[in-house]
């Protein structure tokens, strides 16, 4: 029955509200940080009570089921509600909207503070290809960020989120400079702990933090070390790019324990930018990786899993609000628009855990000792 329920849930959405999401119009000069001009107050008020309706359903079905490798029925139809409320270009200035962000952090922060981890690695998704993983001995943060990308102050996280989660790592590293992987005032309060933020020469090269961050090299062959307060960690940064628009560092981190991290950021050859391939095929011939978090809508992504060949794949950058309706990555996939195989990828031998923002999963590497 519970079944059916969500069933025609899922219909309503798809023949009467998808039209009208897609039928408005958006203009920042003209919209500002309100509500949709184009509507009236009593349509918006309508996509507001419709968004809390969705959201609440949504953070009822988190609440019951944990990320899961191979999602099922339930937790599918939770992303893809939240698919219908943030395919919206007004959705980060609503209420319902903003509350169910804040949430989700408020979750993550809690645990964090509240968590510890005796055996394998405990992952939380925050945003976009922001994760946090945990070990016994270490807590590293890639690619972090507020939200701000949204330019919703109300939907971004506040200063202290932002402190109580920085409070509880132990380095930050940071994929790329666009302002979705590369928060300024986030790795600004890593600094100021001394705490280590590593990212690519050219991430704010004429801001004052510049100075004060670390930029490893860039080599496919060179063992790094990563010294905390406490522990060094060894690491490898593979010279990635996104496309042409950036160079892109792919973080390998070994941890005390002997558990190996890969974050891609925004990692994606396409056409006659190919050269990645070089490096990337090869990183399962020297390498045991336990966890890949990697962006769902690279145009190859079976093709890294298959590089980097993990235990562990963790998707990231789904409906990430500081990019146009069309290009905020459904959880769905939207393969044929995007030109994708991340379905396929899904499908395969490859355990894939797909999370939603504040939601964390705990794994442990079956190949190795635990030290």
């Amino acid at each position: 029955m519970k079944r059916n329920l969500l069933a025609i849930l899922l219909l309503f959405f798809l023949f009467a509200v998808a039209p009208w999401a897609k039928a408005q119009k958006y203009d920042k000069k003209q919209g500002g940080g309100k509500p949709d001009p184009e509507l009236s107050l009593k349509d918006n008020d309508y996509i507001d009570r419709q968004d809390q309706v969705f959201l609440d359903t949504v953070q009822s079905i988190l609440a019951k089921y944990s990320p899961l490798v191979h999602d099922n029925f339930r937790r599918t139809t939770a992303k893809m509600l939240m698919d219908a409320v943030f395919h919206d270009h007004f959705t980060a200035y609503r209420k319902p909207v903003q509350q169910f962000f804040h949430a989700r952090v408020d979750q993550v922060i809690q645990e964090l503070e509240q968590t510890k981890v005796e055996k394998g690695v405990r992952i939380w998704k925050i945003y976009n290809m922001g994760f946090i993983a945990r070990t016994k001995t270490v807590t590293l943060a890639f690619d972090l960020v507020s939200g701000s990308t949204s330019e919703s102050p109300d939907f971004s996280m506040n200063q202290d989120e932002m402190d109580r989660i920085v409070r509880q790592c132990d380095a930050l590293l940071i994929s790329h400079r666009h302002e979705d992987h590369a928060d300024i005032q986030m790795a600004q309060k890593f600094v100021d702990l001394d705490l280590p933020v590593l990212t690519t020469e050219e991430t704010w090269s004429n801001e004052p933090i510049h100075s004060k961050i670390i930029h490893p090299e860039r080599s496919a062959e060179k063992l790094q070390h990563l010294k905390l307060k406490n522990y060094t960690l060894d690491l490898y940064v593979f010279p990635g790019h996104q496309l042409t628009s950036a160079i892109n560092n792919v973080y390998l981190v070994k941890t005390p324990e002997g558990i190996t991290l890969a974050h891609d950021g925004d990692q994606i050859n396409e056409g006659n930018f190919m050269m990645d391939w070089d490096w990337i095929d090869q990183v399962h011939k020297n390498q045991q990786v336990d966890v890949l978090m990697t962006n769902a809508w690279t145009t190859d992504i079976f093709r890294v899993v298959r590089g980097f060949n993990p235990e562990l794949v963790l998707p990231g950058h789904e409906i990430e609000l500081g990019h146009t309706v069309w290009d905020r990555l459904p959880y769905w996939g939207d393969d044929k628009y995007l030109g994708l195989n991340y379905a396929e990828l899904k499908k395969s031998k490859y355990p894939v855990v797909a999370m939603i923002w504040g939601e964390s999963y705990w794994f442990i590497p079956r190949l190795k000792n635990q030290k």
